[in-house]
Parts: C-alpha cells; sequence; structure tokens
C-alpha cells in the first residue's frame, strides 16, 4: 500500500515537474487515497526496517492498514516540501459501502456493528458521495499541498502521529534508502 504508491510517484515525476514548469501557474497534482484509520497504526509510527520487510504476521491486519494508510500521509507531505511546486494531497474518502467495510463491521461483534452503523462519522456512505473529496482535492484552489483532509475538504482531523514530523522524515528516509 505505500511502496506501489512511491514507486508510481516516483516514475512520474520526470514528467511531474516538466508540466508544472512548462506552465506559468500550473496546477500539478497528485492524490494519495488514505483513510482516518491511519489511526490504528503502531504507536511508534513504523516498525523496524526488518519488519517491514516480512509479511508482519503479528499485527493484525487493521494494525497493517493503519500503517500503510499513515504512509500514505507521510509520504505525501514529505514529497510536497522536496517538490513544492507540485500539489500532493492526501485524503479519508469518508466510510464507503465497499467490500472492505462490508467485511470490517461484520468481523465485530454484532452489538458493536449496529452501533457503528449509527455513530456520526462512521456512517457509510454511497460510491458518489464517497468520490467527492477525491474530486474536490483533485480540483478545489483550496485544497493545500501536503495536507490530509476528511470529507469533504475538512483539515485537522488527523491524528498527533500523522502529524509527527520526525515520523514522516523516518518514512522519507526509509523510503528513499
Amino acid at each position: 500500500n505505500h511502496m506501489g504508491h512511491a514507486l508510481l510517484t516516483r516514475l512520474l515525476l520526470p514528467v511531474l515537474k516538466q508540466t508544472a514548469a512548462a506552465e506559468t501557474n500550473a496546477d500539478v497534482r497528485v492524490i494519495f487515497l488514505s483513510s482516518a484509520l491511519e489511526s490504528t497504526a503502531p504507536k511508534t509510527g513504523y516498525e523496524s526496517n526488518s519488519t517491514l520487510r516480512t509479511n508482519m504476521q503479528d499485527f493484525s491486519t487493521w494494525t497493517r492498514y493503519g500503517q500503510s494508510k499513515l504512509a500514505n500521509i507521510h509520504y505525501a507531505r514529505a514529497l510536497s516540501q522536496q517538490y513544492p511546486e507540485i500539489k500532493f494531497i492526501s485524503l479519508h474518502p469518508g466510510v464507503v459501502e465497499t467490500n472492505l467495510t462490508t467485511e470490517f463491521i461484520s468481523g465485530l461483534n454484532w452489538l458493536v456493528s449496529v452501533v457503528l452503523r449509527f455513530v456520526k462519522g462512521f456512517i457509510t456512505v454511497g460510491v458518489e458521495k464517497g468520490a467527492l473529496t477525491s474530486l474536490w482535492a483533485a480540483t478545489s484552489p483550496d485544497a493545500k499541498s501536503g495536507v490530509f483532509y476528511h470529507p469533504v475538504g475538512v483539515a485537522g482531523k488527523d491524528t498527533r502521529l500523522a502529524r509527527d514530523e520526525g515520523v514522516c522524515r523516518r518514512l522519507w528516509e526509509y523510503t528513499e534508502k
């Protein structure tokens, strides 16, 4: 979930930079789809290099998923610092009705799953509404580079760990290496 994004972005960087340089006021953007479940990442952010190079079987699926979504936020922020001529934006689309959401809810205790369906912020939305934050990030002049957004265009809901510049720098160095 992270290295694939990083490689694709790295391969596209020459064209992105060329496009940004070719036009005055060019609006070149890369959108990273993250998740509010970045909050399920390990409290240290990222495990050691030796652990990251395994399937991390000692960690829950949600911990691994949260770590990869935290990486989407950090990598977008690090890229925004390295390449200010390009906007790198990360976002949480909302809780969209997909097989991932269905699997998450069905894996919970039935009472917890019923309660979650009514908790504000965990209300699932259809795919059409789930696309709104991505569309906003791709087109809005208000979207800022290096920022993590929640639906629709709301900044500042990321965790303390997602805002940690030291952990962000560690991911950048790991990825570059």
